[in-house]
């Protein structure tokens, strides 16, 4: 019986996950400073900001969903050295992503209007309505870029996305500067300034990315070429059944978070404000580890994909336990540091308690969350999306909002109530997919 090499799988794992975590939080990054910078304009635009992007990140999220299905199919044809198959999954995949970003365009450009039937702030809906149309418009190039990213980390080369991503969100913060406050001549956009900046920025992160990895010998091998003839249904289907589960994932987490934003607007523009900035800041932890999450589901599905379920499990709990150890720090930081973190958004000193008191509850939370996005990123190597859905549906709709709203308003406990059924219903995702992972696992270590 082999040993479990921990120090192997940890390396391994961390070549994999550092290149996405930096990328993602590069990403996060751009979303920090584009609320630092519009917090600076007042509460107002921070809360159309949290408004807008707890509509469109739902939908966006859904999206990313979709496209995760490439990497874990991806990976498994590459551990049976399928180099046709890589390519086609790319192809179908491609198509996929861009019918689902133009899907995703309409239905957010047709129901925007309705935020001013949501019972929030009017001076709120005012100023989110048309930052919420501009941002809409880089569902595309993003949707491309995702293409492209996915099916590199598919094949354990995540390097160059972190590059490229890190890149074009140094020219977003940059483009924020420009276009937020008006410097180097430009006229003062406010909030739709920062708009402007994320759309600018995602066109550019598409083309270059597609630029390199159709230059690229690496790649040459998968024949990415676009073959109308081949299309399959099959595969189509197959990409489908692990990207619509998935993004319905997405949609039941992250829309926890933005029903949760609705609610604050209920209790005013402060709350809606403070919750800004704390899910801002959250969202840090969240994203970096979502980058193990991707290693994760690339090790998990290479493994399968060689039927060697031990090392599978080995590798997946070694994941597991990074998150944990990153998690825990995460949580300490959010919790020594909750008076000074929401001071560098905003002056407000309604604004900076209300989010001292959220970050306590999101350091409560960090261990919970961060197991619960690798739980999802595992099973998702292993093919094993629909429990892990009814899993998010049930923890956070019908646990953790329903107790979020009791909270807050039968027991009075404002917008910290509103956090503690989010809790709840992190708690609850984290333990179950854990055991999921556990128990599907083991049975395939019986079956091979």
């Amino acid at each position: 019986m082999t040993k479990y090499n921990f120090k192997d799988h940890f390396s391994k794992t961390f070549i994999l996950a550092y290149p996405v975590m930096l990328s993602q939080l590069g990403q996060v990054l751009v979303g920090v400073a584009d609320s630092m910078m519009v917090g600076r304009l007042g509460a107002e635009p921070l809360a159309a900001a949290s408004l807008a992007n707890s509509i469109f990140f739902v939908l966006l999220m859904f999206g990313i969903g979709v496209s995760m299905a490439i990497t874990p199919l991806v990976a498994m044809a590459d551990g049976k050295n399928k180099s046709s198959r890589i390519g086609r999954l790319f192809r179908h995949g491609f198509t996929i992503n861009m019918a689902t970003g133009m899907v995703l365009f309409m239905v957010i450009i047709l129901f925007s209007p309705l935020l001013k039937y949501m019972n929030q702030p009017q001076q709120v809906v005012e100023l989110a309505i048309p930052y919420l149309a501009i941002i809409t418009l880089s569902i595309l190039p993003f949707m491309f870029f995702q293409t492209f990213k996915q099916f590199a980390e598919g094949l354990s080369q995540t390097k160059q996305a972190m590059y490229i991503t890190i890149v074009c969100n140094g020219l977003n913060v940059f483009l924020n500067w420009v276009m937020i406050y008006g410097n180097l001549g430009f006229p003062a956009l406010g909030l739709n300034g920062a708009g402007w900046a994320t759309l600018i920025s995602r066109v550019l992160m598409a083309i270059v990315i597609a630029y390199y990895v159709f230059k690229s010998k690496r790649y040459k091998i998968f024949d990415l070429g676009f073959k109308i003839k081949r299309f399959s249904f099959p595969m189509v289907s197959k990409i489908l059944r692990i990207g619509v589960p998935t993004g319905f994932q997405f949609i039941f987490e992250v829309g926890a978070f933005s029903a949760a934003a609705i609610m604050m607007g209920w209790i005013g523009v402060s709350a809606l404000a403070a919750h800004q900035i704390a899910i801002n800041l959250a969202s840090i932890s969240y994203m970096m580890a979502s980058g193990l999450s991707a290693a994760a589901m690339v090790r998990v599905g290479n493994q399968l994909g060689k039927r060697d379920i031990k090392t599978l499990r080995e590798a997946g709990f070694t994941v597991f336990g990074m998150t944990a150890i990153f998690m825990l720090c995460a949580a300490v930081l959010f919790i020594t540091m909750r008076e000074f973190l929401p001071s560098l958004y905003i002056d407000d000193v309604t604004v900076i308690q209300m989010s001292a008191s959220l970050l306590v509850i999101a350091g409560i939370f960090q261990l919970s969350d961060g197991i619960q996005v690798v739980g999802l990123g595992a099973l998702r190597g292993m093919s094993d999306v629909k429990v892990p859905t009814l899993v998010t549906l049930v923890a956070y709709w019908v646990i953790g909002l329903p107790l979020g709203y009791f909270f807050a308003f039968v027991l009075d406990m404002q917008e910290k109530g509103i956090w503690y059924g989010l809790l709840i219903g992190l708690t609850v995702t984290g333990f179950m997919l854990l055991y999921r992972f556990h128990s599907l696992s083991a049975r395939l270590l019986k079956k091979y």
